[in-house]
């Protein structure tokens, strides 16, 4: 009898679903576009205040995990137990709960990944970092393809320790994420 994801060990997802990079792919936004509309009519509009893409796939021309990450951002009074019902009912699995943070998953089945594999990470608005690091990596092509190199010499040391490579890189990401935030400021509060 099959293991459910949710019996899993982290060890035994970590094999089942390894860290895997490919070449940017044009499907990305439209994938991105489609969930982003989804989203739009299941989660209380008076509640969000911006979805968003998110990651190396938001990042043309890129190697990539072939995963679309979104930032949902909602109010500040916003209760998180609605939202976490509302996506847990279409399809999102719960994978990390701390406060003010929920980290969600779409697309991993018992079988492997789905041809449409999402991260949602849940979040209250003004929490949002990634959004500096892409927009400066869109408008820095060369930081863009130094963080590229980065996650390709990293694939294969870190691939069954998804923990292990964002580890990895956030000496990186915190270096740029902080000068974005001081070219940008307070864009995305």
């Amino acid at each position: 009898m099959e293991k459910k994801l949710s019996e899993m060990s982290l060890e035994e997802l970590w094999q089942m679903f390894p860290i895997f990079l490919t070449g940017h792919k044009d499907c990305w936004e439209e994938w991105y576009n489609q969930e982003e509309a989804a989203l739009e009519k299941i989660l209380p509009k008076e509640k969000l205040v911006r979805i968003s893409h998110i990651g190396s796939t938001s990042i043309t021309g890129i190697w990539a995990k072939p995963i679309i990450d979104i930032l949902v951002e909602v109010i500040s009074d916003c209760v998180f137990e609605g939202i976490k019902e509302i996506l847990q009912g279409n399809g999102y699995l719960l994978m990390s709960e701390k406060e003010g943070r929920m980290s969600f998953n779409k697309g991993y089945t018992e079988h492997g990944f789905a041809e449409k594999v999402y991260h949602l990470h849940l979040r209250y608005a003004g929490d949002n970092d990634e959004l500096y690091f892409r927009d400066y990596l869109i408008e820095h092509p060369e930081t863009a393809a130094e963080y590229e190199r980065m996650k390709i010499r990293l694939w294969k040391k870190y691939e069954h320790d998804r923990d292990g490579y964002t580890n990895a890189k956030n000496s990186f990401v915190s270096q740029y994420t902080r000068l974005a935030k001081e070219i940008y400021r307070n864009l995305y509060r």
